[in-house]
């Protein structure tokens, strides 16, 4: 035995906006949250790169040329008020470097390291200037340098120099430039996911309300659903609902109605059957006599019956979802063949012509549509009297013909003839043939008809015309 399949996995509705709405909006508001603050942190560092600049510049001053020509030499003299600056932040800690371009120290930290690097090809200032991450002391410092021209009126020369910065306070302000951003993007997500769930709320509460409202009707409840004021989108749905529940209802009438149609129609031959086996025992009747009477009431109920399961089958058919297909002529033949003899029995002139067809339809389907046209033609045919069956088709639909030499059918008879226990003339039969076949003939897309055949003005019998479409799809 194959174990049972999980239900699927029904997903919310609600869910499903929230999160198609709301995750999109939490990537592009972190990424542009990451681009706010790699823009600021780049401001910073343009701004603290200028003011290791100026720095150095002022620095650059102090270095003065003595000698000539190749002679000249480089000779840095700082004084005191000029290194204030490097001491009146206390969050960084600064250090510079004055060299030659030999790297011979002129004035400084003897163990800030020489710069090896080159200048820019285009620098970002109208200087000799280059910035550059390295290390001092063990910590990581951002340094510039600055290429100073020295000249005097006997020498020229070029200093190298260095000032370099602890990261503390850039690292300290670019945590509050994220901490910054990130509660202002945050309170931003926070406002538009409330407005979005607010939204959603607003707009799934006509699904809820209608869910509430089926839910707390009876089951027994097809009313139409009365949605006026649902939005737009769920119309359709309301629509095909209605329409179901509409379909449903008369099912639901029409099973009901056959019920109580066919206890009614059953208790009629029990109660012959019965009055008949009472006759037999009292001997009211020769016993042969008596057997062949109550043969009789079990033929009628034993067809009737037959018929009803046929009605029955006629929906289980229907519902099913594989498209069969068959072939019309033989199953025509078929049926012909079994009914040949009560054809000979009545000395019917009987005629086939079937042309080869192949229907999208059950097999069954077909059978019974034909098998109950036949035997209502040879019923009501007189003795002795043409019957005919004739089989052809166009390029979209074939056209089943049987033709009985009976008395025709009354114009005021022929709608009620379709509906089930509904007899023909005389009374004869259980009145479900017919039915059987507008099923049938419904269930496969088609349309059925029953015409009197008229010769000089009288009806010299009636056909049953069956046209069927040869396109599943038409059904």
């Amino acid at each position: 035995m194959k174990p049972a399949r999980a239900p699927a996995r029904t997903h919310s509705l609600r869910r499903q906006l929230l999160a198609g709405i709301l995750i999109p909006l939490v990537l592009i508001v972190g990424f542009n949250t990451w681009s706010l603050y790699r823009e600021a942190l780049d401001a910073l560092n343009t701004a603290y790169d200028r003011t290791l600049l100026a720095s150095a510049k002022s620095l650059g001053e102090w270095v003065q040329v003595h000698g000539e020509g190749d002679a000249a030499r480089l000779q840095a003299t700082v004084p005191s008020a000029a290194l204030e600056a490097f001491e009146a932040d206390l969050r960084s800690r600064m250090a510079f470097r004055i060299s030659t371009r030999q790297g011979v120290l002129l004035s400084g930290y003897d163990d800030l390291p020489m710069w090896r690097g080159e200048i820019p090809v285009q620098p970002p200032y109208a200087a000799l200037v280059d910035f550059y991450d390295g290390q001092f002391r063990g910590e990581p410092v951002r340094m510039a340098v600055l290429l100073q021209p020295v000249a005097s009126t006997t020498g020229r020369a070029m200093a190298v120099v260095q000032v370099a910065e602890t990261l503390e306070i850039r690292h300290a302000l670019a945590r509050q430039i994220l901490w910054d951003t990130l509660l202002r993007q945050a309170a931003l997500i926070l406002l538009i996911a409330g407005t979005v769930f607010w939204v959603v709320q607003r707009a799934t509460r006509p699904v809820r309300q209608l869910s509430h409202e089926l839910q707390d009707r009876p089951e027994d409840d097809l009313r139409p659903i009365a949605a006026p004021t649902a939005p737009r989108e769920l119309q359709p749905l309301i629509a095909a609902t209605n329409q179901h529940m509409r379909r449903h209802g008369e099912m639901l009438a029409s099973q009901k109605r056959f019920v109580r149609d066919a206890s009614h129609q059953l208790r009629t031959p029990l109660a012959v059957l019965k009055a008949q086996v009472q006759s037999a025992r009292r001997g009211d009747v020769p016993a042969p006599q008596a057997l062949g009477e109550i043969e009789d009431t079990v033929d009628r109920a034993t067809r009737l019956a037959n018929q009803m399961l046929a009605l029955a089958k006629v929906a289980q058919v229907r519902q099913q979802a594989d498209v069969t297909t068959a072939a019309f002529d033989a199953v025509v033949r078929e049926v012909a063949l079994d009914l040949s003899p009560l054809i000979a029995k009545r000395e019917l002139d009987f005629s086939l012509q079937a042309a080869p067809v192949t229907l999208p339809a059950h097999e069954w389907m077909l059978r019974e549509l034909t098998r109950n046209l036949l035997h209502n033609a040879i019923r009501h045919s007189p003795p002795g009297g043409p019957l005919g069956i004739q089989l052809d088709h166009t390029a979209t639909e074939a056209r089943l013909t049987v033709s009985d030499g009976g008395p025709g059918i009354d114009a005021e008879l022929a709608p009620r003839l379709f509906q089930p226990f509904s007899a023909g003339a005389g009374g004869s039969g259980s009145g479900l043939g017919l039915a059987i076949c507008q099923q049938i003939v419904q269930a496969l897309g088609g349309r059925i008809e029953l015409i009197n055949r008229a010769h000089e003005g009288r009806v010299v019998g009636l056909d049953a015309i069956v046209t069927l479409p040869l396109d599943a799809t038409s059904a």
